[in-house]
């Protein structure tokens, strides 16, 4: 099967060896998104609904490049670095993702940058 890679200039572009998102079929499976802003380059929000926003759309970006959307999100995976974010983090993500698609949501000892979060998604086309 046929692999193409997903880039868009509106979302911050890969800091390493990987695309942001990667088409497989009738499926994409992006890279996860931390809150850079890509006009900037800089991590601008510092509280978790903030950056939590710059991360939704990032991928909102990134889903669009690929030819889908939120809505067609099948799973997700969430990244926080303090769980005591969990609902403030849950009240931005249900805006974006209105279909409630699988999710996994763990927190971690440290994100890239040292983000409070990085979400990942899988979602048809």
């Amino acid at each position: 099967m046929e692999l193409k890679k997903v880039a868009t200039e509106s979302a911050p572009a890969a800091i390493g060896p990987y695309s942001q998102a990667i088409i497989c079929g009738e499926t994409v499976f992006t890279s996860g998104q931390i809150p850079i802003n890509p006009a900037t380059g800089n991590i601008e929000a510092t509280t978790i609904e903030g950056q939590a926003e710059q991360v939704m759309k990032n991928l909102g970006e990134v889903l669009k490049a690929a030819g889908s959307s939120f809505e067609k999100a099948v799973k997700t995976t969430c990244f926080l670095a303090d769980m005591a974010d969990f609902a403030a983090f849950n009240g931005v993500y249900a805006k974006y993702f209105t279909t409630n698609p699988a999710r996994s949501c763990v927190a971690v000892k440290t994100l890239p940058k040292n983000v409070l979060v990085e979400v990942e998604v899988i979602a048809t086309l």
